[in-house]
C-alpha cells in the first residue's frame, strides 16, 4: 500500500489536582476553546470536550506522529499554565498526574460524543470514581 490511513480516536479523562472544583462555569469556556487550540497545534483534532468543576472528559483525532501521552502532558501543562498566568482561578491550579484514556472505533464516536455532552446530567448520579471504576471495569483494565 502506497499510502498510511490512520483513524486514531481517543476519549480521554482526567482531573483537577486533589479534584478540587476549580473549573467554573466561567473557566469552562475559555478553557475548553484553549485545549482545543494546543490539540490543533499538533495538527489533531477537538471532537467533542465537557466536565465537571473536578474533571474534563475530551475526545479527539490525533495523528499517528504524536504519542498520546505527549499530547495529554502538552494540553494539562500548558492549560495549568495559562490558567495561572491569566489569574483564571481562585486557588493554584493544577491537574492530578495521571488520566484515562480509551480508543473509539468510528461507529462508536456518536455513542462518546453523546457521552461526553451529557457529563453534567451523568455526575448528579455518579462520583467521578465510580464513573472511571466503571471504565476500568468495562476495559478490563487493573489499578
Amino acid at each position: 500500500m502506497p499510502n498510511s490511513y490512520t483513524s486514531l480516536k481517543v476519549h480521554v479523562i482526567f482531573c483537577t489536582l486533589q479534584r478540587l472544583p476549580l473549573i467554573t462555569e466561567e473557566l469552562e469556556t475559555e478553557l475548553y476553546r484553549f485545549i482545543g487550540g494546543v490539540i490543533a497545534k499538533k495538527r489533531g483534532v477537538l471532537i467533542e470536550i465537557n466536565g465537571m468543576p473536578d474533571h474534563v472528559h475530551l475526545l479527539a483525532s490525533l495523528r499517528p506522529d504524536v504519542a498520546l501521552s505527549e499530547m495529554v502532558q502538552r494540553i494539562k501543562g500548558n492549560s495549568s499554565r495559562w490558567i495561572t498566568a491569566h489569574d483564571l482561578t481562585e486557588d493554584l491550579f493544577g491537574w492530578q498526574a495521571g488520566y484515562a484514556a480509551f480508543s473509539v472505533s468510528e461507529s462508536q464516536v456518536p455513542t462518546v460524543r453523546r457521552y461526553i455532552r451529557r457529563q453534567k446530567q451523568h455526575h448528579r448520579r455518579y462520583t467521578v470514581d465510580h464513573e472511571l471504576d466503571q471504565f476500568r471495569d468495562r476495559h478490563n483494565l487493573q489499578d
